[in-house]
């Protein structure tokens, strides 16, 4: 049985590399991204990887790409726009547990919903803090950590996340 399954996953990965000039994860090979996006109940044309850590109530608009190895927590409510780029890696929280952990668990779990506008785009491996709103048409940087709003029409990046300038649209 092993061995079969091993036979199927090299043919399907031959498949895609020639097809598509990419090696992807078992589940990625079995699943179609479109699919399990629609499977989530997200927006029409939406794609989402099947390695995608999905947690709580999260929403998501219409043509927008989830890379793979995201975190989207929805523990604390996260909604996501239409036509927006979340890129592999990147991390999107709506709570923490600083507090319960700092208390030896007396304090609760902290939730805020967490809030990404339409036409976002969002760097490799950022990480975005609960409760924070980013609006519309921002872009945020690679390996940035995002822990307070980021206003429309503006780039930011870096550890905390600065603001950098207007993003300039055509």
């Amino acid at each position: 049985m092993f061995n079969a399954l091993r036979v199927l996953q090299a043919a399907l990965q031959k498949e895609k590399l020639e097809k598509f000039k990419r090696r992807v994860s078992l589940g990625d090979l079995l699943t179609d991204r479109w699919e399990n996006a629609r499977e989530y109940g997200f927006g029409e044309g939406t794609s989402c990887y099947d390695n995608v850590l999905i947690l709580g109530d999260v929403k998501v608009g219409a043509h927008t790409w989830i890379g793979p190895n995201t975190i989207l927590d929805g523990s604390g409510g996260l909604a996501i726009g239409d036509h927006c780029s979340i890129s592999a890696g990147v991390q999107i929280y709506s709570h923490d547990t600083v507090q319960r952990s700092v208390t030896l668990g007396r304090a609760p779990i902290d939730y805020a919903p967490t809030t990404i506008g339409h036409g976002v785009y969002i760097g490799p491996n950022a990480i975005i803090a609960k409760g924070v709103t980013i609006g519309d048409r921002a872009v945020i940087g690679a390996m940035s950590f995002v822990n307070s709003d980021i206003p429309a029409g503006t780039k930011a990046w870096g550890t905390p996340a600065r603001i950098a300038g207007d993003v300039v649209t055509d």
